[in-house]
């Protein structure tokens, strides 16, 4: 492919090793274009930076030394991963003014009301999902681009929904979910485990994203970026036992036995907020402005990818204790709990 483009078409990415931005950052590249990448400078072995891209290091909470690593350089694009609050919005809005064509915000489509009022879920639907403090802090961050935008600022809202790569387990407790599936151990499922729900590899995420930069018909807009690779949590459970050979062992607990046993536990919130909702999107509109997005990857095949990732890089997919910790408790607690009702 010619790199003509890259004499013509600069994007910049802010934080550009996570699963999302890291596949981005290769579509940019395979598309032609120049690329940066600001942050801390400390790529990760998980997923290095390609050596074409241009370093910008930058601590991404200190607002002075952005700004100094900016200087006076003009991006056509940047990619703005790692924002999240009022504040920080605010303050990224100030440094790129002047310094971008077009600025993408990677918001979340847990902004979308929940309980949802249809589905499948579309960009017109209400961002509005109170009580839940992630989601509010979602929601808010866009509202100060949306006035931004109405002064001139030049943004598009990304909303990702359930992303993931080979180095992602994508479930409520990463690792430790897999280790226990494979061990026999008990795993929690919110529910029946019935509720529907996407999950979208983020190389298929990241053509969409590209396809948008630098396009002034997407100011003002929000777009959501998902698959149609649509399974039961079930379904998405029974696929890691069978990559792993084994029959998982699961327990379905009701979300508020969760919320009352673990009220701690990060993802209690998120299973009330988010994870209890089926989760399936109309992709109309990024296919309208993105012809060439149409997602190949799914789940039941990549899962085999994900477990020889894990196999092979034994050092990142580690459980995390808490996380093994409390599974053992909510089976425990669910143990007591079916004892006391036979008694």
């Amino acid at each position: 492919m010619s790199n003509y483009l890259r004499d013509y078409f600069k994007v910049l990415f802010i934080g550009g090793t996570g699963a999302i931005s890291s596949s981005a950052v290769k579509e940019a590249l395979s598309q032609g274009m120049s690329v940066s990448v600001l942050n801390r400078g400390r790529t990760s072995s998980m997923r290095p930076l390609p050596p074409e891209v241009e370093s910008i290091v930058a601590d991404v909470g200190d607002f002075d030394s952005v700004r100094k690593a900016i200087g006076d350089r003009h991006f056509d694009a940047v990619v703005n991963f790692l924002t999240y609050g009022t504040q920080d919005s605010k303050k990224f809005i100030e440094i790129f003014t002047g310094h971008t064509g077009h600025y993408l915000h990677i918001s979340s489509s847990s902004v979308y009301h929940r309980p949802l009022p249809k589905t499948p879920i579309s960009e017109s639907t209400y961002a509005f999902n109170p009580g839940y403090g992630y989601m509010e802090g979602k929601v808010e961050t866009e509202h100060v681009f949306l006035k931004a935008f109405e002064e001139g600022f030049p943004v598009t809202l990304i909303r990702p929904a359930h992303t993931y790569d080979d180095a992602i387990a994508p479930l409520a407790g990463s690792w430790a979910v897999i280790d226990r599936i494979e061990k026999g151990q008990p795993v929690v499922l919110q529910g029946d485990g019935t509720q529907l729900w996407t999950l979208t590899h983020a190389s298929d995420l990241a053509v969409g994203l590209i396809g948008l930069l630098g396009r002034r018909s997407t100011f003002g807009e929000a777009f959501h970026i998902t698959s149609n690779d649509v399974l039961s949590w079930n379904q998405i459970y029974e696929a890691i036992g069978h990559a792993l050979g084994v029959r998982p062992n699961i327990l379905h607990l009701t979300t508020d036995f969760i919320k009352v046993a673990e009220p701690d536990w990060f993802w209690s919130g998120l299973f009330d907020g988010d994870l209890q909702h089926s989760g399936v999107y109309d992709n109309t509109k990024i296919r309208n402005y993105v012809p060439g997005f149409n997602p190949t990857k799914v789940f039941e095949r990549e899962i085999f990818k994900i477990i020889a990732w894990r196999k092979e890089h034994p050092q990142y997919a580690v459980p995390e204790p808490e996380e093994l910790a409390v599974y053992d408790r909510l089976a425990a607690a669910h143990a007591r709990a079916k004892a006391a009702l036979r008694a």
